[in-house]
């Protein structure tokens, strides 16, 4: 481990470099990702901030024929019109109020505009969103599971993990792409990975080599006048 700037370099890419290159990747290439590498991102990623170490999390990570089968079977579901299963949390507030409700707006007009689908092309639309069940061509995927009797203190650890986890993966030159989608198929998640009693599937997370013939895709960000407020008295 080096330094660069003052900053601590891992693996050989800089922590800002790591962040200002995360992004959710929603095409790979079939490049397979090595189990060594994927056992090192999840070690140094146990560091992750838990509150009273707790450590809430957990993973399934799913490579070859194993992630082939949860693919194959919830694509089925897909086909066949099945809407899911009933959720239990809520993706978003059902009320969600400025500015939330704009930026959320402008997010998705922003990522179909890049893909060239119209908003009032249903079809087309339900197409981008069934590729998430495909993991986007992605060769490996991470099933982050918590126990329901958290509390939205250790949901807040799961962020900070998942976070850590994504930014190891860009040290090592992967990509990923966070999917609170696969909740909504979380039964045929659990006839796949067979969890015990008691744990609530949070998201995936789709892991690979970006695919470079696809053009790089990223949302706009609040300027930080927006959401910081800095006091010195």
């Amino acid at each position: 481990m080096g330094v660069v700037r003052g900053r601590e370099r891992w693996l050989g890419l800089d922590v800002y470099e790591a962040v200002a290159t995360r992004r959710a990747v929603r095409a790979f290439t079939g490049d397979p990702v090595s189990r060594e590498v994927l056992e090192r991102v999840l070690s140094a990623a146990s560091r992750a901030p838990s509150g009273a170490n707790l450590q809430p999390w957990h993973t399934y990570v799913l490579t070859g024929s194993a992630l082939d089968r949860l693919k194959k079977r919830t694509a089925e579901r897909v086909a066949a019109g099945d809407p899911g299963d009933a959720r239990e949390y809520e993706m978003y507030p059902p009320e969600l109020g400025a500015p939330y409700r704009e930026r959320r707006s402008a997010a998705a007009e922003q990522r179909y505009g890049a893909l060239g689908v119209s908003r009032h092309d249903p079809r087309a639309r339900a197409r981008v969103v069934a590729a998430n069940w495909d993991c986007f061509g992605a060769p490996a995927a991470l099933l982050c599971f918590i126990d329901r009797g958290m509390g939205s203190a250790q949901w807040a650890d799961l962020g900070m993990y998942l976070q850590t986890v994504m930014l190891l993966l860009r040290a090592e030159g992967l990509h990923s792409c966070p999917q609170m989608a696969w909740s909504v198929y979380r039964a045929t998640v659990a006839e796949v990975v067979s969890p015990p009693e008691g744990l609530i599937l949070y998201c995936g997370l789709s892991i690979g080599f970006a695919d470079p013939t696809t053009g790089a895709f990223r949302t706009d960000r609040a300027p930080i006048t927006e959401t910081t407020t800095f006091m010195t008295d």
